[in-house]
C-alpha cells in the first residue's frame, strides 16, 4: 500500500489535488481503499486539457442550429434512455456540443 500511496501523492502533488487526501489517514481501510481506487481512476491530463479548453475562443463558422423533436423522457424505455445516454456520451468524447432550450409553463415548479 505505501508504493500505491506514495504514487498517488505524487500524482496528485503534480496536478496541485494534494487536497484529495486531507483526511485519509482519518478514515478507515475499506474508505481509503474506495477513495485510492477512485483517485486512480481520475485522468487529470484529460481534466487538465479540457479546463485550458476553455479559455480558447471557439470556432463557430461551421454551426448549424437545427430543431430537434420533442421527446418526453418519463415516456421512455430503459433501452432507450441508455441509447440515448451513450449517444450523449459518445459525441461528447467527440467534441461535439449541444444546446438544448427546454419550456415549462411559467415557472411554477421552480417557485419564481
Amino acid at each position: 500500500m505505501g508504493d500505491r500511496l506514495d504514487n498517488i501523492r505524487k500524482k496528485l502533488k503534480k496536478y496541485n489535488q494534494e487536497h484529495l487526501l486531507l483526511f485519509y489517514d482519518k478514515m478507515n481501510a475499506e474508505d481509503q481503499e474506495k477513495l485510492l481506487n477512485q483517485i486512480e481512476n481520475i485522468d487529470f491530463d484529460l481534466m487538465n486539457e479540457l479546463y485550458e479548453s476553455t479559455k480558447k475562443p471557439l470556432d463557430l463558422k461551421n454551426v448549424t442550429i437545427e430543431p430537434i423533436e420533442h421527446t418526453d423522457k418519463s415516456k421512455l424505455t430503459v433501452s432507450e434512455r441508455e441509447a440515448y445516454e451513450t449517444k450523449g456520451i459518445e459525441a461528447i468524447r467527440e467534441g461535439k456540443l449541444a444546446v438544448v432550450t427546454m419550456a415549462g409553463g411559467q415557472g411554477t415548479r421552480l417557485r419564481t
